[in-house]
């Protein structure tokens, strides 16, 4: 028997506490708790942002950390995945439901079938089309003349396979056996099933795929069939744990996973399979159905979107790792003192921000700080106002509001006034009097950008934009387009505002506006806080549907985040992507920690 020396190439080391990064297959003793330690697998789901767009009956591909998912409730639309939040990704030609599971990469994926809308209607219709995505765009593909929907797809782009589902028209009662193999040109017909049946699984390659599960004649019975297909030919394997329909799989045909499903109620059973036998694993947090997925072994999975009484977006994390992974998440912070913060100005960091002003109706002076766990009354502003801007240095000890309404629709103000952790006192005046701007920067460098003025008349949006010093504001380069009731965060040399309606974003170098990319989900009021190239915005109008919306920027492209727990607009944001903030309108205060990973050290015994 080799030693463990021989295994590892290190001993067994004696300590009086834990390594701080332990290695994997490292054991050590530690002499002061008395234990033989080292690192032990944990086996988890774990929530992760949900998709913009809540869907069921879709189709998905690709890995946890570039999944592409969409296509399901009559809809065209995609969303892409990056590890760690969705983006909008390329819409298919045709909008459809039912599709046979997509297969491939994220980047270069394949689909087929599926049903036109309206769904089960007397113009819905099966389709025989067949589309590639190259990371950006479908493409239509010769079809293969055999339409179907709720069928299992596996492989890539150039060498698929689609096994099972329904044929028609006219009806759906025709489950298949059949399966068809693409090889980047053509189709061919390919063996037959031993049990008809659809939604069902399927994952792994063309010649080494797992079909499992699925719903079979007469009336949508659980299926516990497994099958395998070696290129030729499909042979038995062992039944699956828990019979069900509507349920996802991925991974290879000897590490993967299957999980969720219909029983008769939706189910959060996961299962893999390691070639010989199918063993249970941890369950999801939320049972449901016709849910999508992605991942590549029995290790890492992604399971999407899906129905759990009715559509969601809902996506959670697999992975089986010596690290206990904690996903980001917000949580409950203490509430404001004064209510109305509507419209409020303020910055800072998770643990020291500062709020003040505000006001939906009747507007307010008082301003109050934020020292990681309660709010705490400071002195009030000089001139009461909502629907401001400001701009923060770290710690709030300096900070500077500027503009705003003085009431319902204005008037207009162009005050600006400086906190110096004590007192307000008034600075110099904007150039333009204006209220629902955006602002960013410190209190010495900061910009105002767009908003609504009272010149000309009615109150109009504007483009104007202007820059202060710390003495005096100075007009600069007018933002591309006029716009109003947005949020911006970052530097005065490198800044970042989004929001409005039609939707805008833009990036400032301190001469310059550049346009990016927009919001997946829209509405205005944004609240932003981070830097113009890591950036997060929480909460926007209108609620419910945008108001617990959460999504972050990377200086490349937004994607979503975990959501709020209560929905709002146009309150206080501050911090970081990783150590954010959230406050007022309403008075609750909600605190945001990023995805974390921590070693799972484990007590082992000697026999």
């Amino acid at each position: 028997m080799a030693a463990y020396k021989d295994l590892v190439g290190q001993k067994i080391t004696k300590v009086t506490s834990n390594p701080g990064e332990p290695k994997t297959g490292q054991m050590w003793y530690n002499s002061t708790s008395g234990k033989l330690r080292g690192l032990s697998v944990v086996e988890a789901w774990a929530s992760a942002s949900p998709m913009s767009t809540a869907m069921d009956q879709l189709g998905g591909t690709g890995t946890q950390t570039a999944a592409l998912a969409g296509a399901g409730g009559g809809l065209s639309t995609f969303e892409e995945y990056n590890g760690s939040g969705w983006a909008a990704g390329g819409s298919i030609p045709t909008a459809m439901e039912l599709i046979a599971q997509l297969a491939g990469t994220q980047t270069a994926a394949i689909c087929k079938g599926g049903l036109t809308p309206p769904p089960g209607g007397p113009t819905g219709r099966y389709n025989n089309e067949a589309y590639t995505y190259d990371g950006s765009s479908w493409s239509s593909i010769p079809d293969s003349g055999d339409a179907r929907i709720r069928g299992a797809g596996s492989g890539t782009q150039t060498a698929y396979l689609v096994a099972g589902g329904a044929g028609g028209p006219p009806t759906f009662t025709n489950r298949l056996t059949s399966s068809e193999e693409y090889d980047g040109s053509s189709w061919t017909e390919g063996g037959s099933m031993s049990t008809a049946r659809e939604f069902l699984s399927g994952f792994g390659t063309q010649t080494a795929s797992i079909m499992a599960g699925g719903a079979v004649p007469p009336s949508y019975g659980n299926s516990n069939a497994s099958e395998q297909y070696d290129g030729t030919s499909f042979s038995s394997t062992p039944n699956i744990n828990t019979a069900r329909y509507g349920l996802a799989g991925s991974g290879t045909s000897t590490s993967n996973l299957i999980y969720g499903g219909g029983t008769g109620s939706n189910s959060a059973a996961t299962e893999s399979y390691d070639g010989t036998s199918w063993s249970n694993k941890p369950s999801m947090a939320t049972a449901r159905i016709y849910l999508t997925r992605a991942g590549d072994s029995s290790s890492s999975g992604l399971a999407s979107a899906g129905n759990s009484g009715s559509a969601v977006g809902t996506t959670e994390e697999f992975t089986a790792s010596t690290n206990t992974i904690t996903a980001a998440a917000w949580a409950s912070g203490g509430d404001l003192n004064t209510a109305g913060r509507a419209g409020a100005a303020g910055s800072g960091t998770q643990t020291a921000a500062i709020i003040a002003g505000g006001g939906l109706g009747t507007v307010i002076n008082n301003a109050e700080s934020y020292d990681g766990s309660s709010w705490t009354n400071l002195p009030t502003i000089g001139t009461a106002r909502g629907y401001m801007a400001g701009a923060t240095n770290a710690p709030y000890t300096a900070t500077l509001v500027f503009g705003g309404a003085t009431g319902p629709g204005g008037p207009y103000v162009n005050n600006s006034e400086e906190y110096s952790g004590s007192s307000w006192a008034e600075g110099n005046n904007l150039n333009t009097a204006r209220g629902y701007l955006a602002g960013f920067g410190i209190q010495t460098a900061a910009v105002a950008a767009g908003g609504t003025a009272p010149n000309p008349s009615p109150p109009s949006r504007q483009n104007a934009a202007e820059e202060y010093d710390g003495t005096n504001w100075t007009s600069v380069t007018n933002v591309p387009a006029a716009a109003n009731a947005w949020g911006g965060c970052g530097t005065q040399t490198a800044g970042l505002v989004i929001g409005d309606v039609p939707m805008k974003g833009l990036l400032y170098d301190g001469t310059n506006w550049t346009t990016i990319p927009t919001l997946n989900t829209s509405g205005n009021y944004n609240k932003v806080f981070g830097t113009y190239s890591s950036a997060m915005t929480a909460g926007r109008n209108p609620t419910p549907a945008a108001g617990t919306a959460v999504e972050e920027w990377n200086g490349t492209t937004w994607f979503t985040q975990a959501s709020l727990a209560t929905g709002r607009f146009n309150g206080l944001g501050a911090g970081t992507t990783t150590a954010g903030l959230v406050a007022g309108a309403p008075t609750a205060t909600e605190e945001f920690t990023g995805e974390t990973s921590a070693a799972n050290i484990a007590d082992f015994t000697t026999s």
